[in-house]
């Protein structure tokens, strides 16, 4: 597990994490209309703040989050530029493969497969959906998969960054289920992992209890598949 450094999950894709040098990371800021999400995580506030792609349930509160702190916010290049013209100051629009340094971090843009767009009213292109490496300050790196299905080469991921803890989706219809998520813990190689974008509907049908069961059918040991309650930290 990362040294020194707390995990909270606040419901359906939106993580916090503090890092060992007290950074505050908000990744897919989703908060007052996120049925999952405790009201008193409504008005946080970020050093920095990820955003995986344009959809409303990882973009909604972004720009006040990133406002009310005057936070780093990431993104990918196209939705960088929406961001900041609502308002989110000190943004760093990139794009996948990149990396760069924020508050002491570097953060990595990896790929994704899903969809991306900002909103159907104004038009906005979304770009394409990504994921992050973060490496900490204690060198370690987390891996935050984004909305994607499995793919071959987060094996890559594995071998460049090796991460030590991987949040992953596993709620299926939107993203991959535990079938595929189990494949993606084997690809990674990791034997921490965090269940995210699972639980906020009915239609979000995969369960870290899946998870567990599927990556057991693979055989892989020594695995643990932490579940959090919406406002819990690891």
């Amino acid at each position: 597990m990362p040294d020194n450094t707390t995990i909270t999950w606040y419901g359906h894709a939106t993580w916090g994490i503090t890092t060992p040098g007290g950074v505050h990371v908000l990744v897919d800021p989703w908060l007052s209309g996120n049925p999952k999400c405790p009201e008193s995580a409504y008005e946080l506030s970020a050093d920095v703040v990820l955003v995986t792609h344009g959809h409303g349930d990882h973009i909604a509160d972004a720009v006040a989050v990133a406002q009310r702190g005057d936070a780093t916010t990431i993104a990918q290049y196209e939705i960088g530029g929406w961001l900041e013209s609502q308002g989110a100051p000190n943004v760093i629009g990139m794009n996948t493969g990149g990396t760069v340094a924020a508050r002491g971090l570097r953060i990595t843009m990896t790929q994704a497969f899903h969809s991306s767009s900002i909103s159907p009213a104004d038009g906005a292109y979304g770009g394409d959906p990504i994921g992050y490496v973060i490496e900490l300050e204690s060198g370690q790196s987390i891996y935050i998969a984004g909305d994607t299905g499995v793919f071959g080469d987060m094996a890559l991921i594995a071998e460049i960054y090796n991460p030590v803890i991987a949040i992953l989706p596993i709620g299926d219809l939107f993203t991959m289920g535990p079938l595929q998520a189990a494949h993606a813990v084997r690809l990674l190689g990791v034997k921490h992992v965090l269940g995210s974008h699972w639980g906020t509907f009915d239609a979000l049908t995969g369960t870290p209890a899946a998870l567990r069961d599927e990556i057991a059918n693979l055989g892989l040991e020594g695995v643990t598949v932490h579940e959090l309650a919406p406002g819990e930290s690891l």
